[in-house]
């Protein structure tokens, strides 16, 4: 009896310590996948950053609004805050290297860039970290909780040459406000071919900027060579419109870029120029009933009445002048006059008082 409770004994003992075993790998399964869906989901920033950093989201519902594609070339003066310093120094750095670190950090989440180039800010595009290093082969390692780490010399900053952004521009008719606003931002890397091949350009992903507006707020840049201090955000640089870049596409129906339907390269230019024209013509018209034409030959004829006015305020002047003088003369040429009479008179009267003697 002693030894069939020994053996029951033991045999719980070895039930208890089986299933000990089990646990941890259970718990490792379920920390992976809580892992995975913690890469997946999208990242927000907590209420108390978006209060310390507050932004003005794009407005929703307005009345009108044209949607275009820009390219910022960072080789252009004006968009080279975005660009250096090419490495990190400090705290200062450029506008890839703020976005990359943020993303490897997951404070920000990346989206896709597809084949067609429409931004699609929906879970099923979301591209994680490790994904992004891999697909660009960017080296990494991994630190001791496993989150991948980038060195200095192994960031693609200095390939990222450019920029692709989307803006909005709208007219709120309950606010009475015409606006511009930046909604997504891609970086483009360069790769320059062997043997002096084209550069390829590779768009890496879709930031949505109202997620990154809050971050940018904290990230200051210098504007001027001329002018050392860092003197502006990110974020005010893009509001404020300091940028300069070329249109290669708008919103449209056909989802065309402007060489699908332009035939060369002069035609794109002017396409380019059209569209600007446009943009600027319904911020002109706004508040204006006349057209553009009007304005225009509105102006022209105001500088030629203006012109008008001082040829003519120049010929009274020297009418005025004109018959100042004359004046002048007619009345020199009276007392002059006056006085050959007044002598002739003179002259008479002593001629009969002579006269009058000799009798």
């Amino acid at each position: 009896m002693q030894y069939i409770s020994r053996i029951l004994v033991i045999a719980m003992i070895a039930f208890v310590a089986q299933t000990a075993d089990a646990q941890p790998p259970a718990r490792k399964g379920d920390k992976k996948k809580s892992n995975k869906a913690e890469t997946t989901a999208v990242v927000e920033l907590t209420e108390r950053a978006k209060s310390q950093y507050p932004v003005s989201q794009t407005p929703q519902e307005v009345d009108w609004k044209r949607e275009i594609y820009r390219s910022l070339d960072l080789e252009n003066e004006k968009n080279a805050s975005l660009y250096y310093p090419v490495e990190q120094i400090g705290d200062n750095c450029n506008l890839f290297t703020f976005l990359f670190n943020n993303i490897l950090k997951g404070n920000i989440t990346a989206y896709k860039y597809n084949l067609d180039g429409v931004e699609q800010f929906t879970e099923e595009n979301i591209i994680t970290p490790i994904n992004l290093l891999e697909n660009y082969n960017i080296y990494y390692e991994e630190n001791e909780n496993g989150e991948p780490v980038v060195g200095k010399s192994d960031s693609p900053s200095a390939e990222v040459l450019s920029y692709y952004i989307k803006e909005m521009h709208y007219y709120d008719q309950r606010t009475g406000t015409y606006g511009k606003r930046v909604t997504a931002i891609c970086p483009v890397r360069h790769s320059k071919g062997e043997n002096g091949a084209a550069v390829t350009k590779y768009p890496m992903f879709w930031l949505k900027y109202d997620d990154i507006s809050p971050l940018l707020t904290q990230q200051s840049v210098m504007t001027s060579s001329l002018n050392n201090v860092m003197s502006m955000t990110i974020d005010d640089f893009f509001k404020k419109g300091h940028y300069e870049g070329e249109i290669y596409k708008t919103v449209n129906m056909r989802n065309l870029a402007i060489v699908q339907y332009c035939e060369d390269s002069t035609a794109v230019k002017q396409e380019q120029d059209k569209i600007e024209q446009q943009l600027k013509d319904f911020r002109t018209n706004l508040w204006n009933t006349k057209t553009v034409a009007e304005i225009r030959q509105d102006s022209i004829n105001a500088a030629i009445a203006a012109a008008n006015d001082t040829i003519n305020a120049k010929s009274d002047k020297a009418t005025k002048k004109e018959k100042a003088k004359s004046r002048k003369t007619k009345s020199s040429e009276k007392r002059s006059a006056v006085k050959k009479k007044k002598e002739s008179k003179s002259s008479n009267v002593s001629r009969v008082s002579v006269r009058r003697e000799r009798r």
